[in-house]
């Protein structure tokens, strides 16, 4: 069978809206979260990534709203993740339309929320969200955040993903802090090492800004690469992403 690479546009939302900004700061509205979703599926994309990045640090539960609209127009799977702190979250988001759970700063609250998850709906539903910045406090040169990168944990994120991934998580959406908004491509260190440790497929998040940037990330190891900001401001289609992997001989859809 051939491993085809995936090709996720992502949405951050906040108060309704999909907003954009630098190093998760100075957000910025980029549109509609239903209407942009439909647009992604039309222009071939594999799976939608919403992330409500204000519903952890407002501590309050996610659009589920928003995730029935969209499952209603868009046929493709919808993972949802912000404000998910228990396997009824993950019930709720479920019934109203999601086909996996992005899980962050909950989990690393309490680090038995993953296997509750994963016992109850299965590892495939479950999405860890690893919010990853450059840091010399750790081993490995790369320190969890949480609150949408606002706070740094004392975690190391290799350590941490291989324990999320022992406690039952079945997908890892590695975001790149340092990297993300600033179109400079990928942090192919860390998804590389990411790699290296898993078992379950890595997707690599944070910082593409030109269709040269994504097939170096799938060569670092991802199985799948997820963009924002180039898709919300127009710069590049999905279609463009997927013919310029395909130029590089990697398969998508």
């Amino acid at each position: 069978m051939t491993i085809v690479t995936r090709v996720i546009p992502c949405l951050d939302v906040a108060g309704g809206r999909v907003v954009k900004g630098v190093n998760f700061l100075d957000l910025r509205d980029a549109g509609d979260p239903v209407e942009l979703a439909r647009l992604y599926y039309e222009q071939g994309a594999d799976e939608i990534t919403f992330l409500d990045v204000t519903a952890t640090v407002e501590d309050r539960s996610t659009m589920y709203e928003t995730v029935t609209a969209t499952a209603e127009q868009v046929f493709i799977p919808l993972t949802v993740g912000g404000g998910v702190r228990s396997n009824d979250d993950v019930a709720r988001l479920l019934g109203y339309g999601a086909d996996k759970v992005g899980v962050n700063s909950a989990a690393i609250a309490r680090p038995g929320l993953l296997g509750e998850i994963a016992d109850r709906f299965g590892a495939q539903v479950l999405v860890l969200s690893l919010d990853v910045k450059r840091s010399p406090t750790t081993s490995s040169g790369f320190v969890v955040t949480t609150h949408g990168g606002r706070t740094e944990t004392q975690l190391d994120a290799l350590d941490w993903a291989r324990e999320a991934i022992e406690r039952g998580a079945g997908e890892l959406l590695v975001n790149s802090i340092d990297a993300d908004g600033t179109k400079q491509g990928y942090d192919l260190e860390l998804v590389a090492a990411v790699r290296e440790l898993s078992s379950v497929p890595v997707i690599a998040s944070g910082g593409a800004g030109a269709v040269a940037d994504f097939a170096p990330a799938v060569a670092a190891g991802a199985d799948a690469v997820l963009a924002a900001s180039v898709f919300h401001n127009g710069e590049l289609t999905v279609a463009d992403v997927k013919a310029a992997l395909s130029a590089e001989g990697i398969a998508v859809r």
